[in-house]
């Protein structure tokens, strides 16, 4: 009982306990999962009819269990993608490595492990997160899918990507997981998942105001410990 439609530049926040179905609607949009019943359109478009790889072009995607690799920096982010428009630098920029970049011996060119270089540096879970993020920058897909995409980040690293939250997402689409629900403000729509359906649908506005809701509920009970 799920009917969602997302246009192009809109964002929507994925938010409800655990076990609700969030990961599962978000594998499905991903074509990690087969739908038993109903479809999953693309511009009209069932998706089970387009090319796999065709599909996966279009998507942009950050699960909680991303990974790095032994390669250089700008390797980690490119990862083979021919140039996609999108410079190296500004995703670095925008996914909030700045500062990590400039403390680094050989900058873009210094390995992210020591496995096979003794100079290789070790990211901590929130640069590495950083990293993630700048990787699906670059691609440049027109479609993001972010799970959990702050989960590592300290609470002033998250404000920093939360502020650049329009200028990361313009003009894509954009599907979050969140269990932070001051991170929903930030999306066009909300879309409460309670026993895998869809239970509450619309923006932070309209969502707060449902006496008894879940999502109302649900962002008191963290709001309380921050006032």
């Amino acid at each position: 009982d799920v009917s969602i439609t997302l246009r192009e530049g809109e964002s929507l926040s994925i938010v409800g306990v655990n076990g609700a179905g969030k990961t599962t609607f978000v594998r499905l949009l991903c074509r990690l999962y087969e739908p038993t019943a109903g479809k999953i359109l693309l511009n009209g478009v069932d998706i089970s009819r387009i090319p796999f790889e065709e599909y996966a072009r279009m998507l942009g995607v950050v699960f909680q269990d991303y990974r790095l690799f032994a390669f250089s920096m700008e390797e980690n982010i490119t990862m083979g993608l021919p140039p996609s428009g999108r410079p190296v630098s500004e995703c670095v920029e925008q996914s909030g490595l700045v500062s990590k970049l400039a403390s680094l011996p050989k900058g873009l060119e210094t390995n992210l492990s020591k496995e096979f270089d003794e100079e290789g540096v070790e990211f901590s879970g929130g640069e590495g997160q950083k990293l993630a993020l700048a990787r699906v920058l670059y691609k440049n897909a027109s479609i993001l899918v972010l799970d959990e995409p702050a989960a590592a980040l300290d609470p002033l690293a998250e404000h920093e990507m939360y502020a650049r939250f329009h200028e990361l997402v313009k003009g894509k689409c954009a599907v979050y997981i969140s269990h932070r629900l001051s991170s929903a403000r930030f999306t066009d729509r909300i879309a409460v998942f309670a026993e895998g359906r869809l239970a509450e649908y619309g923006d932070h506005a309209k969502l707060i105001g449902i006496p008894g809701g879940i999502y109302a509920g649900m962002f008191r009970a963290q709001a309380q410990y921050y006032v």
